[in-house]
């Protein structure tokens, strides 16, 4: 078998096995070599006017490759690139005139070396626009589905997974920020979008939280429960808020799953992350006191967008969270701004005086160990 068989060969392959129509592709390569020699010939300087007569063919049996150009019969040879004299002519076709046109293969050094270069070149871009094609008629009606991802590497801070056949990339903002991902490990991610034919990927976006969620919570799944809001700081907690629309069904409860098995593979997925599972409610009040959970609430009054939350002194800093973080989501899930008041402030005073004063009284004494040890040196 030749190497030009070998090459049709090849080619009918590839078109069969991406879908790629075959013709695409030899056209695609006669256009690109005649691109390539041209450039190798003469240069990148050359106007496109010029050689305009000349084509490549390639044999769709053999893979052979010819230089053809097109010449004008005249009388007078002007321009030996684009004209051929009569006298010449009659040799190739006796009854050949002058206006007519003729084709003749050009001799061609190094032309084969640069049909092999180009050919490469050629048939990865166009299996990679096929590739490009695939993903988008595959995947355009699954964004908003979660996918189990290979890591592959790591490019200018993204991610890039394998997703089945196709390629996907996690940008930065979409990654939980204390994640380290590991090639070659397997990762589940939400495809969040389509852009320009590639793949973008979530692990950062409240809905990959809501699709874990779908996943082992079938009651989400068929509509019987139902996710109203989610509040994420992705890596670090996150609050849901579920509502159950059928007698009987404990929104909360099938959420956590037995002896918490249904979050706790939730969270398994997420490594550090927590999650509250908050019950909504159609009265604000009573939504904000639960989207305040675990800490218990005295109170709550709503003002235009504003809820007064009274809270016994003990679980003030349970209420608040660490760094302003419970009430943070709270906030984000209801929508409605969030003030946090002591039950009782003048115990609250008394507490915080003491505290200074015992502060004071530790600042002194280690004041005065540091005197004694300094006289003693």
């Amino acid at each position: 078998m030749s190497m030009t068989s070998e090459f049709i060969t090849a080619i009918n392959q590839i078109a069969a096995e991406r879908g790629i129509d075959k013709e695409e592709i030899f056209q695609a390569l006669e256009e690109a070599i005649l691109v390539a020699y041209k450039k190798e010939k003469y240069g990148l300087d050359m106007p496109e006017e010029e050689l305009a007569n000349w084509s490549v063919e390639l044999s769709r049996e053999s893979g052979e490759f010819k230089l053809i150009a097109t010449k004008e019969v005249v009388k007078k040879v002007k321009n030996a690139e684009a004209e051929i004299a009569i006298s010449e002519a009659e040799l190739i076709s006796p009854n050949i005139e002058v206006g007519d046109s003729v084709q003749i293969e050009m001799p061609s050094e190094d032309f084969g070396r640069i049909a092999a270069q180009t050919a490469k070149q050629v048939i990865l871009q166009k299996i990679r626009e096929s590739e490009k094609e695939a993903v988008i008629s595959e995947y355009s009606d699954k964004v908003g589905e979660i996918f189990t991802a290979l890591m592959q590497r790591m490019q200018r801070g993204q991610v890039i997974f394998e997703v089945g056949k196709a390629t996907a990339y996690m940008p930065q903002e979409e990654q939980i920020s204390n994640e380290f991902y590991r090639l070659g490990d397997r990762y589940k991610v939400l495809l969040k979008d389509i852009v320009d034919s590639q793949m973008v990927v979530s692990r950062a976006d409240s809905d990959f939280l809501l699709g874990l969620f779908k996943l082992e919570v079938p009651e989400i799944e068929n509509g019987v429960i139902e996710v109203k809001a989610i509040a994420r700081e992705a890596g670090s907690r996150s609050k849901v808020a579920v509502s159950s629309n059928q007698d009987g069904i404990d929104p909360i409860g099938s959420c956590v799953g037995q002896r918490g098995v249904r979050i706790a593979n939730v969270m398994n997925e997420l490594g550090e992350e927590k999650i509250d599972i908050i019950e909504w409610s159609e009265e604000p009040e009573k939504f904000v006191a639960n989207s305040l959970s675990p800490a218990k609430i005295d109170d709550v009054k709503i003002e235009e967008d504003t809820a007064t939350v009274t809270v016994p002194n003990d679980q003030l800093s349970l209420a608040i969270g660490r760094e302003g973080q419970n009430v943070r989501l709270a906030w984000k899930l209801t929508g409605i701004k969030i003030d946090i008041v002591p039950a009782d402030p003048d115990a609250l005073e008394e507490e915080k005086k003491e505290e200074d004063v015992k502060e004071k009284e530790e600042v002194e004494e280690i004041e005065e160990k540091k005197d004694e040890k300094a006289k003693e040196e």
